[in-house]
């Protein structure tokens, strides 16, 4: 059996003396390896909101219907923290190598689905894949983050928003030249992805944590309790604004005039602004604060969206960089800050996050979807707006930096 050093020399390139002689290195091939399954998977969960347009002509949906599909993609997130906790205590890297095929092989079955039923189980099943992906691989990548913690999981930010840039680009692509009926071609893509990941992480080291470090389930979630009050408002507040841009957008930019390709297109304008945020979040919250990078996003953020309701044409691009580069910024700030507040159960602590933010994100879907029937997109996007600056006090009581334990034992003898 491969050794801990031989296996980081295999993820990290990098000799065994030196990546046991500095725990607190940044692996960035490791983390960059890892973060690469994120990719590959958003990518093809990226088809949804652009091909929603076809699916509301096709099946005559609401768009109330067509935001429940996003509820049935996020419902098994509910579920993430039971994947964390068994993920603390069994190495479930597979669940990461894995999660792009599966997900290339449900995601582009949706442009044939007959009937709206096989779409809602089609997206079910997506995503019990992506709650394994999602509760286990930012755990990896912030145990080969060493204190760079922001630094990784803007990593693991940047792939996912770089493929979510990609995403909608290569669905509309595939849908002119393939047809809704061609999509199943696309399969092989994730299945390349997987065998990649397998090849690069079958002897990857385990990053759970040593067994006297671990944390039992109510230890667990006692370290973090302080903090979830905090981060039910936060992301409910913010999900609103979060689900009418990346679900909605397309649909009201084709409200609006806009074609097809177009709408697609708008939704990549924004998610590659999201990339050069989510790595700018991440990075800079570990110079400047997990804290004041969140305020200042969240304060930017809505005030952004609302610049881009009232402009019109090329303006609008614009507009949409703003919007990206501040409101996806925040995730990895808070992905980073969750992971600090239990260090002795990483696994369950970010799957108890990941848990809230895709349930309550779902839930905002179908809100947003809802308002949108009532009111119309425009109105919609604007009372979710009003929301995510409503919520600011929730971003106020945010814990400031976690000490290191080495730091605060240091403390303790001092005082």
């Amino acid at each position: 059996m491969p050794s801990a050093n031989a296996n980081t020399v295999e993820l990290t390139g990098q000799a065994p003396s030196e990546s046991a002689a500095n725990v607190e290195r940044f692996e960035t091939a490791g983390v960059a390896t890892v973060s690469s399954a994120h990719f590959f998977h958003d990518t093809y969960s990226a088809f949804l909101a652009p091909l929603l347009p076809v699916l509301i002509e096709n099946l005559s949906l609401t768009k109330t219907a067509a935001g429940l599909l996003s509820v049935f993609y996020q419902l098994p997130s509910l579920l993430q923290p039971l994947v964390g906790h068994l993920g603390d205590r069994f190495n479930l890297k597979i669940l990461v190598i894995t999660a792009p095929t599966v997900a290339a092989g449900l995601m582009t079955l949706l442009g044939i689905a007959p009937t709206y039923a096989l779409l809602a189980l089609l997206l079910v099943v997506a995503g019990l894949n992506s709650a394994g992906l999602h509760a286990i691989g930012p755990v990896i990548v912030g145990t080969l983050s060493g204190k760079y913690l922001g630094r990784g999981m803007s990593f693991w930010m940047v792939a996912g928003e770089t493929a979510r840039t990609l995403g909608p680009l290569i669905l509309v692509s595939a849908v002119a030249l393939l047809t809704p009926r061609g999509l199943p071609w696309l399969v092989f893509g994730g299945v390349a992805a997987s065998l990649m990941l397998y090849l690069r992480l079958r002897h990857a080291p385990d990053y759970r944590p040593p067994a006297a470090n671990r944390l039992a389930w109510g230890s667990a979630i006692q370290s973090i309790r302080p903090l979830i009050f905090i981060l039910v408002g936060m992301i409910f507040t913010r999900g609103l604004l979060f689900a009418s841009i990346t679900t909605f957008l397309p649909t009201y930019m084709t409200e609006t005039g806009a074609g097809l390709w177009l709408a697609g297109a708008s939704l990549s304008v924004m998610e590659a602004a999201g990339v050069i945020g989510a790595l700018f979040g991440g990075v800079v919250s570990d110079r400047l604060g997990r804290r004041r990078v969140m305020i200042v996003m969240s304060l930017a953020a809505p005030l952004a969206v609302l610049l881009f309701l009232n402009v019109r044409g090329w303006l609008q691009f614009p507009a949409l960089l703003l919007v990206g580069l501040t409101m996806l910024s925040t995730t990895p700030v808070l992905m980073a800050l969750v992971q600090e507040q239990a260090r002795g159960s990483r696994a369950l602590a970010n799957g108890i996050y990941m848990a809230l933010n895709f349930a309550l994100t779902s839930l905002s879907t179908l809100l947003v979807g809802m308002l949108g029937d009532r009111f119309g997109l425009h109105t919609a996007f604007m009372i979710s707006a009003g929301v995510m600056l409503a919520g600011m006090p929730f971003v106020l009581k945010l814990p400031g930096k976690v000490e290191e334990p080495e730091q605060a034992s240091k403390a303790q003898s001092q005082g």
